[in-house]
């Protein structure tokens, strides 16, 4: 059976997963914590993939080269870019691109050196089941309250997500990176500082990768308000019920 590696973003998304993670064992290696088990019956490794790219490529190598993982999912936070995408929504990436990234005059903006590419796919099959396990998740979720908005009920949203070594904080800054990609007719959902990176890891391995994530800001000057209750109330919460639901349509699929 398949092994699937879990990385969360944050401790409070993986607490929840450990808590019920049958015949725990827990392995250090590269400095750092893996945790080892099965959910739903599924083998199981969880990790933290830390802050920034390398720091993402590094955890989503090991987790394949010493686990074994043969599918990885990710899950966290973002903070919103697309203009329809609001705090408390959450964003279910179909591709990754790297909004840092910047090799020319040699290669076009945005493209992966020697990859001819500037995006990196998500596994269709995986991705589908965890849009899917999102919809379920968000169904009965309670409304949630933006910086000058009426609290709504959560959306979930399919599409585009940017990462880069930066945490994206001003309104200008946003506009910038939204701008930049739209005149390589790119429209982002969403960014954050992660999965682009892990995406080109799997695409390198040949491994399926899927990645959710919930809005905790609209990336702009509001970014530092509030956020670690928001992780506590609501990112945390989200992950725990969006990954029950992934794995039990795994489990389902795998019988």
């Amino acid at each position: 059976m398949a092994t699937t590696a879990i990385l969360s973003a944050l401790e409070q998304e993986q607490a929840g997963l450990i808590a019920h993670l049958a015949q725990p064992r827990q392995v250090q290696r590269g400095g750092r914590a893996f945790w080892v088990g099965h959910l739903h019956g599924l083998p199981v490794v969880l990790a933290l993939s830390r802050i920034g790219k390398v720091a993402a490529a590094t955890t989503a190598t090991t987790l394949i080269e010493a686990f074994g993982a043969e599918q990885i999912v990710f899950t966290g936070v973002a903070g919103g870019l697309g203009p329809q995408v609001q705090v408390g929504d959450v964003v279910v990436a179909s591709d990754f691109v790297q909004h840092d990234m910047d090799a020319s005059p040699l290669f076009p903006r945005f493209e992966i050196p020697l990859y001819q590419r500037t995006r990196f796919a998500c596994d269709a099959r995986l991705t589908g089941l965890l849009e899917q396990a999102s919809r379920d998740a968000m169904r009965d979720m309670p409304p949630v309250g933006g910086i000058g908005r009426e609290p709504a009920a959560p959306v979930v949203h399919r599409g585009l997500i940017a990462s880069g070594d930066r945490f994206i904080a001003t309104a200008q800054s946003s506009h910038e990176v939204r701008d930049a990609l739209r005149a390589q007719a790119m429209e982002a959902l969403a960014i954050e500082m992660e999965g682009a990176a892990v995406a080109q890891v799997c695409h390198d391995y040949g491994v399926g990768f899927a990645a959710v994530r919930t809005v905790s800001d609209r990336a702009d000057d509001t970014a530092h308000v509030d956020f670690q209750q928001f992780i506590d109330d609501v990112a945390a919460i989200y992950a725990r019920r969006i990954m029950d639901r992934f794995l039990q349509a795994l489990s389902a699929a795998a019988r």
